[in-house]
């Protein structure tokens, strides 16, 4: 198993509430430019800056919790699915997208956005 990765947060993103400082969604990693910045200099104790090291394994890229994601349109294409496959519902009708999650139930398949939020 790998080490996880840090999490890469923005200088002075605890400083500020534009940069995310009590909202997550707003740190979003920008490149330190700074003349004397410490991040910049990967100097100890600061806050890592994202490298060549921290690239993930080929075979594990582009996996979700270690399944590879397939998106999913009708029930023939969540057949076809294997058991090293997550299927993400494409955006199709309340009644198909129910039919597909009971489906997936006896199949034994995963589905990725249950939860969606346009979901009631």
């Amino acid at each position: 198993m790998k080490k996880k990765k840090p999490t890469f947060v923005r200088q002075e993103s605890v400083r500020y509430l534009r940069l995310g400082k009590k909202k997550k969604s707003l740190r979003k990693w920008r490149r330190p430019r700074g003349k004397s910045s410490k991040i910049r200099l990967k100097r100890f104790s600061y806050s890592p800056m994202p490298s060549v090291g921290y690239k993930t394994p080929k075979k594990e890229s582009g996996r979700i919790h270690g399944l590879i994601p397939k998106l999913v349109h009708n029930q023939k294409e969540l057949e076809s699915l294997t058991k090293d496959n997550i299927a993400i519902l494409a955006r199709v009708g309340a009644k198909k997208k129910l039919e597909l999650i009971k489906k997936a139930d006896e199949l034994k398949i995963k589905v990725l956005n249950l939860n969606s939020r346009g979901r009631k």
